[in-house]
């Protein structure tokens, strides 16, 4: 696994400004000690080749709201490229390390979102990330000011019912969605979400040396005495009691 060097480098990279922050970079530092010697970027350059793609595919699209020029990207990334969620092994931590999704087109929601997300900025399509309860999601701008909504699960742009029905689901309340839950999330949001997917899986395999990392991590990104004495548990080697929630 890692070592200080590495938390290091995570804390600098984090020290950049929100518009300077690659979700991607960061997402690939995450991976790098349980995939020794990954070339980072050679994977930053995969990205770049889709996004070149998606820029080429978008030549021939005439809409010019976000949620319009989406769709040819996702398309690329969904049809000609066969990216798609892990339904098979949900919780296999390879959905949440960017390099295995990469390569292998496969992934939870997030990472996926990560993937797309990363390819609309190169393509020069605004989108962002929406951590959404239980399943995180992607939106794209609309002509009129409304959203689309976006399961970067299969790339299905949602309808309004398909939304929520994921909201009543994870949350059991019937009632109108808070327009919070709908809010832009920022790269700090979107890498504490996957660390802690990574956390969840972690404690329920009892894999303290990789939860460790995660929660080294975690304590830079949202530090909170929470976090501090679970930390503290797992480094004098304390059984933790299991979460799971994957999203």
């Amino acid at each position: 696994m890692s070592g200080p060097a590495d938390l290091l480098l995570f804390a600098h990279l984090l020290s950049r400004t929100s518009d300077r922050l690659e979700v991607e970079h960061l997402a690939l530092l995450l991976a790098e000690p349980e995939h020794p010697g990954l070339d980072v970027q050679a994977y930053i350059n995969k990205l770049n080749v889709m996004g070149e793609l998606a820029r080429i595919k978008l030549k021939s699209c005439h809409g010019r709201a976000p949620a319009e020029r989406i769709v040819p990207v996702l398309r690329l990334l969904y049809g000609e490229l066969g990216f798609r969620g892990n339904i098979s092994d949900f919780y296999d931590p390879q959905n949440s390390y960017l390099n295995h999704v990469i390569d292998r087109r496969t992934g939870n929601p997030l990472s996926l979102a990560v993937v797309l997300l990363a390819v609309c900025r190169r393509a020069a399509v605004p989108a962002y990330g929406i951590s959404f309860p239980g399943h995180f999601l992607v939106a794209a701008a609309k002509a009129h000011g409304e959203i689309a909504t976006i399961d970067p699960l299969d790339g299905r742009v949602l309808t309004p019912s398909a939304l929520h029905s994921l909201y009543e689901s994870a949350t059991g309340d019937p009632g109108d969605i808070d327009s919070s839950y709908l809010a832009p999330a920022v790269p700090r949001q979107i890498l504490l979400r996957m660390l802690t997917n990574l956390r969840a899986i972690y404690e329920l395999r009892g894999d303290q040396k990789r939860l460790r990392f995660v929660l080294e991590r975690i304590a830079l990104l949202s530090p909170s005495e929470e976090v501090r004495r679970r930390l503290d548990s797992v480094v004098h080697a304390v059984a933790l009691a299991p979460r799971i929630s994957i999203n």
